[in-house]
């Protein structure tokens, strides 16, 4: 029996792509014999992205969580957490725009399963990996929030949204949801021991507006510093 995961996908406007992306990653699974399913956390698409995936829940593994109004991507993947299925070893979370490869989730997944990691990354910026289609001031904005999170972690794309952890390893974790960079939390603050970057090339997304603006720029750096001082406050100050 393959390991069984769940993969959250948070939406907002995304109606022009989403059944491509569930019928994709349902081939991806049925073509490696894997046990997975699709959380998509809607927030209230006008465009009707939550009826789509409801409708596709008849014939494809996918459940949709409908929350009320956009609450945030970061709140979202961990509220899809919470929805997934007890049974699943694995939570993961990836971009619903195309921009991450479907098709590198079997090595994430055989990596948690077999080979010894409790965390998987698909990573732009190790070798065999990169970007299309950004223009210069998206890719320096990325280059700049990577090198300011460096000191936390030895994992080169520490701002990834594309990766699979095992559920044991967040187990007890205070993940706050501040921002869209749910996976700086979980690099900085779960217990997974040995981690696993996976190369792809990210893509721009195909479909829909792009969620990058200044608020989410703020939000990052906002985040970040929670992290800096909770890891670096002095020892006896988290003690009391």
């Amino acid at each position: 029996m393959s390991m069984k995961f769940s993969i959250v996908i948070p939406t907002y406007n995304e109606a022009g792509g989403i059944e491509r992306l569930i019928v994709g990653l349902d081939d991806v699974f049925k073509r490696n014999n894997l046990d997975g399913e699709i959380i998509i956390v809607d927030d209230n698409s006008p465009d009707g992205t939550g009826a789509i995936v409801d409708r596709l829940s008849q014939t494809h593994p996918v459940r949709c969580l409908h929350r009320p109004g956009k609450m945030g991507l970061s709140s979202g993947v961990i509220d899809g957490w919470k929805f997934a299925r007890p049974d699943s070893e694995a939570l993961g979370a990836m971009d619903g725009d195309f921009s991450h490869d479907i098709n590198v989730l079997p090595k994430m997944v055989e990596a948690l399963e077999s080979g010894g990691y409790g965390l998987a990354i698909g990573s732009r910026y190790v070798p065999g990996g990169g970007i299309e289609n950004w223009p210069l001031k998206r890719k320096i904005t990325s280059l700049v929030a990577i090198s300011l999170a460096k000191p936390l972690t030895k994992v080169k794309d520490i701002t990834s949204g594309y990766f699979l952890v095992k559920r044991s390893a967040i187990q007890g974790v205070d993940l706050d949801p501040i921002g869209f960079k749910i996976g700086l939390e979980v690099i900085a603050k779960a217990h997974y021991g040995n981690v696993l970057e996976v190369p792809f090339v990210f893509t721009d997304r195909v479909a829909g507006e792009s969620k990058l603006n200044q608020k989410e720029i703020f939000n990052y750096l906002k985040q970040l510093g929670k992290i800096y001082f909770g890891k670096f406050r002095p020892r006896a100050e988290r003690l009391n």
